[in-house]
């Protein structure tokens, strides 16, 4: 299983922060480089407890989808989307929001297990973690500005 940590600190309150974490329209503002788009589920605006929400995206030249579900939330300080179907055997995304002096310090946590025994971990460690870091701090950057602007 791999684990990837990133921490980012946002100049605004933990609730819009939150908000514009679980945002659909924001996170598809975020990924507009892998042209993923939500085509199930929950496809606009906050998505909530129990709701899924699936996927749709072109990743290293394939097009694939993933279906999400929020399996858990603590208002304004966690929340988890999980993999219910998608290429991994195994994908959990943490979310931990804190606030300090009016400064949101947001962390991921995403662990996952790939397909395809050592082909997938050799992929894993080559190309798929640096993928993912870097998708997931575009993602952050365009939360930030979104977040800073609406405080």
């Amino acid at each position: 299983m791999t684990t990837i940590h990133l921490t980012i600190k946002i100049k605004a309150p933990k609730q819009i922060v939150f908000d514009n974490s679980r945002d659909i329209d924001v996170h598809q503002q975020s990924v507009s480089k892998t042209k993923e788009i939500a085509i199930a589920g929950v496809t606009t605006g906050l998505i909530n407890y129990n709701e899924t929400v699936t996927w749709r995206g072109k990743h290293f030249g394939f097009y694939l989808t993933h279906k999400s579900r929020i399996t858990a939330m603590d208002y304004y300080d966690y929340f988890v989307d999980e993999m219910e179907s998608g290429k991994f055997n195994s994908f959990k995304h943490e979310h931990f929001f804190e606030e300090e002096n009016g400064i949101t310090i947001m962390t991921d946590k995403l662990q996952y297990e790939t397909p395809f025994g050592i082909l997938g971990k050799l992929f894993d460690v080559l190309f798929l973690k640096k993928h993912l870091i870097k998708f997931l701090s575009e993602r952050n950057k365009i939360l930030k500005e979104a977040s800073e602007k609406d405080n």
